[in-house]
C-alpha cells in the first residue's frame, strides 16, 4: 500500500497572519489613494507662462488669502500658523449673515452675528519675513474682502494680493528644512541662469494633507518676478 505524506508548513499560521495584513495594507492604501484624489480642493488661478521640466513661469490671478505670522522652526511655525488659520476657516469668526428672528412686532427686532465655516483650499503657503514666518491659506473665489467673516482672532489679517508672476519649483516628498533649503538654492540658481531677477523673497507651497503618503505629496518653491 502506497502512503501520501501531506505536508503542512510549521510557519502557516503565520503566513495566513502575515497575507491578512497584507491585504489590509493594501486596502488602506486604496482608501487613501481615492480619498486624496476624489477630494475637490480649490486652488488658486493661474496660467503656466513657460513650462521647464519640474520648473514653471506663472501668471496669477489676484487672490484673498488670510494670514498669520508666527516664530519657531520651519514645522513649528507651519503648525502654529495652521492652528491658528484653521481656527479661522473652521468656525472661529464672526460673519456679517444674520438670522431672521421671527418675534412678534411686539419684541424688539434682533440680530445675531454668525459664525461661518470656509472651505478648505490648497496650498497652504510660508515665507519668512524679519525672521518670523508669514503663513497664508489662500482664500475660495466666491469670497471678497466685503463678503469674508471677520477673524475673531487678530493674529490672523485678511489681504487681497494683486495679480502677480511667479517662478516655481514643483517636487514631492516631505518638506524638512534641510530639503527646502535644497530646493530654494535650486530655484534661485535656475533663475539666475535665466537671467530672471526675484522680486519677493522665496514661498514655500504645500497642497496635501499631513496623512498625505509622501510620494503623492505635492510641494512647491514659490518666488515672484
Amino acid at each position: 500500500m502506497r502512503l501520501v505524506h501531506t505536508c503542512v508548513p510549521k510557519n502557516s499560521a503565520h503566513m495566513t497572519r502575515v497575507k491578512y495584513m497584507l491585504k489590509r495594507f493594501f486596502l488602506g492604501l486604496s482608501i487613501l489613494v481615492f480619498t486624496e484624489y476624489s477630494m475637490a480642493i480649490e486652488e488658486p488661478n493661474y496660467t503656466v507662462i513657460e513650462a521647464f521640466e519640474e520648473f514653471e513661469l506663472r501668471a496669477y490671478d489676484p487672490m484673498i488669502v488670510a494670514e498669520t505670522l508666527v516664530s519657531g522652526t520651519l514645522d513649528g511655525a507651519a503648525n502654529a500658523g495652521f492652528k491658528l488659520i484653521g481656527g479661522y476657516i473652521f468656525g472661529d469668526n464672526t460673519s456679517s449673515s444674520s438670522v431672521d428672528n421671527k418675534i412678534s412686532m411686539t419684541a424688539p427686532v434682533s440680530m445675531q452675528l454668525q459664525s461661518e465655516k470656509i472651505n478648505m483650499t490648497a496650498p497652504v503657503s510660508m515665507q519668512q519675513k524679519d525672521g518670523q514666518w508669514l503663513v497664508h491659506f489662500v482664500m475660495p473665489s466666491k469670497y471678497t474682502l466685503d463678503t469674508l467673516p471677520t477673524p475673531n482672532n487678530k493674529a490672523v489679517m485678511l489681504r487681497e494680493i494683486p495679480a502677480r508672476n511667479y517662478a516655481v519649483l514643483s517636487f514631492s516628498g516631505f518638506t524638512g528644512a534641510i530639503k527646502v533649503d535644497k530646493k530654494i538654492t535650486e530655484l534661485m540658481t535656475w533663475l539666475k541662469d535665466k537671467g530672471i531677477k526675484p522680486l519677493s523673497e522665496p514661498e514655500m507651497a504645500r497642497y496635501n494633507a499631513p496623512w498625505s503618503l509622501p510620494f503623492m505629496r505635492r510641494n512647491e518653491i514659490m518666488v515672484m518676478y
